[in-house]
């Protein structure tokens, strides 16, 4: 069977558009088969799965790295003696440098060739994560994050791009639901661990773990996965549009993140919104006339993709801001040891780790629009509970933590399940623009939240205070409500066989 060669024409309007693009999901019943990027039929054997186990050995330390330096961010602040909103940029920088430079690792992944992208992008981490590890000052810990930021927006869209391909369109929620659990097991290793290593160590340990785990992943890799990219693709991806797509992503975040230090009407942070604004029309026009374009426009009109980042964005503002807000109650308000804050961290995520690999399996089955939907609620119900359940006085064990639970069963639900549902209707030839278009999506919204979350908990080290805390949670609440109602309204009901089959 041959896969489909047009990169601009594969992604179509209708049902039968759908069914065209997508003719390698034709299979024997008794023994499924997946097709590579040359069009070849394989079955997902042995070395399909070891290739899934390393790659999402770096996604595991990759969350680790995120979670656990959110437990340390007091830590960080007192070595450097800098605000928060200094230290925000910690975090937000290497959400910048991921979101202005994975349009381009996607593009280049699906042109050049996925294994030939995420080596050197393991490569690239590893070098950031010992740049932070020896960091001086708090400005040379950000330059390293951006250097970790670099190799990140390498690794998210050419991760589970590579491996894909050697899996039926039956089994990739499921393999992507793995890599969710991995990813939640991340989130409550992460915690534990850096308040551990925090503690009887330094915050600079939690990124030289990375270092040791980089340098295996970059001996397996070469032998275990193996080259997929679109077999239409020339390599000339459009020149003006990559620089144009970058800077416009780049000055839109960085507007983001700065609105919070400078102000919202600070000329400087108004110039670089309008300017990255009015860079992303031309991308769009640039990007509808080029062969190989930085955004693959056709995209967005399978009504999956669409509707997975329009509500993408709303979880996105709630996920990574959550985490800090709980991190910053345990630590700031109630005033918990960094053991207990990372203990306390654990439940919610472990749980997400159970289940994550069985909303992958049910989404291959029953669809993802109501997956989604309930796991956001459950979500946002959550935070919601915060606001009425939690005070001053230091409830870690009896309300946060069965709380937390609650969260935990909806982040179950969705981490990776909204990656699935990215791609479900998406030829296997554009796995790498897909993939990397959603999880731009995903730094942008990270960002925002974050940039919101850091303007209502100012100063909040040094005067505590509830209301400000209710309204984090009100914020973070209001975000997974709204996102639960835009995928129930507007995502394809099914799962990807059953449209393909319409």
């Amino acid at each position: 069977m041959q896969a489909t060669t047009s990169s601009r024409g594969s992604a179509c309007v209708g049902h039968e558009a759908v069914e065209r693009t997508r003719p390698w999901e034709t299979r024997s019943v008794s023994a499924p088969t997946a097709s590579t990027a040359d069009g070849s039929a394989v079955a997902p054997g042995r070395r399909a799965w070891l290739a899934v186990g390393v790659t999402t050995l770096v996604f595991f330390f990759v969350v680790i790295d995120v979670s656990a330096v959110n437990v340390a961010f007091p830590s960080i602040r007192d070595d450097f003696d800098v605000t928060e909103s200094a230290l925000g940029w910690i975090i937000s920088g290497y959400n910048i440098a991921v979101a202005a430079l994975l349009l381009v690792a996607g593009r280049y992944a699906d042109s050049l060739g996925r294994k030939r992208m995420f080596v050197p992008g393991v490569a690239i981490f590893a070098l950031g994560s010992a740049l932070s590890g020896l960091a001086p000052s708090a400005g040379a810990l950000i330059a390293a994050r951006v250097v970790q930021g670099i190799g990140g927006a390498i690794i998210a869209p050419t991760a589970i791009a590579v491996v894909l391909p050697a899996f039926p369109p039956n089994k990739r929620s499921t393999v992507i639901g793995l890599t969710g659990a991995t990813g939640a097991l991340g989130a409550v290793v992460g915690p534990a661990l850096g308040a551990l290593l925090t503690d009887i160590w330094s915050w600079r340990a939690i990124f030289w773990v990375n270092v040791p785990i980089s340098l295996v992943v970059l001996a397996l890799a070469p032998r275990l996965l193996q080259e997929s990219k679109n077999p239409s693709a020339t390599g000339r991806v459009d020149l003006v549009g990559v620089p144009i797509g970058t800077l416009g992503v780049g000055l839109i975040m960085f507007a983001i993140v700065q609105a919070e230090s400078w102000g919202l009407v600070d000329v400087r942070v108004i110039a670089a919104f309008l300017v990255g604004a009015a860079l992303l029309p031309i991308l769009v026009h640039r990007s509808r006339r080029h062969a190989e374009p930085l955004l693959e426009l056709d995209l967005f009109r399978l009504r999956s993709f669409a509707s997975t980042n329009a509500a993408l964005a709303f979880y996105s503002m709630a996920f990574t801001s959550g985490f800090l807000v709980n991190s910053l109650l345990l630590q700031e308000l109630w005033g918990e040891s960094l053991r207990t804050t990372g203990l306390a961290l654990v439940p919610g995520p472990l749980l997400a780790a159970g289940i994550s690999p069985l909303a992958g399996q049910w989404a291959d089955r029953i669809g993802h629009r109501w997956i989604l939907a309930i796991g956001s609620l459950a979500c946002g119900l959550g935070y919601v509970s915060y606001t009425l359940t939690l005070d001053e006085s230091a409830t870690t064990w009896s309300r946060f933590v069965p709380t937390s639970i609650v969260v935990g069963l909806g982040v179950g639900a969705t981490i990776a399940t909204w990656a699935s549902a990215g791609i479900a209707d998406v030829p296997p030839a554009q796995f790498g623009t897909a993939n990397a278009t959603v999880r731009t999506t995903q730094q942008v919204f990270y960002a925002l939240g974050i940039s919101v979350i850091v303007a209502i908990l100012a100063d909040v080290s040094s005067t505590p205070d509830l209301t400000r805390f209710r309204w984090a949670w009100g914020f973070v609440g209001t975000a997974y409500v709204l996102a639960a109602i835009t995928v129930a309204a507007t995502f394809p009901a099914g799962s990807s066989d059953d449209r393909a089959g319409e």
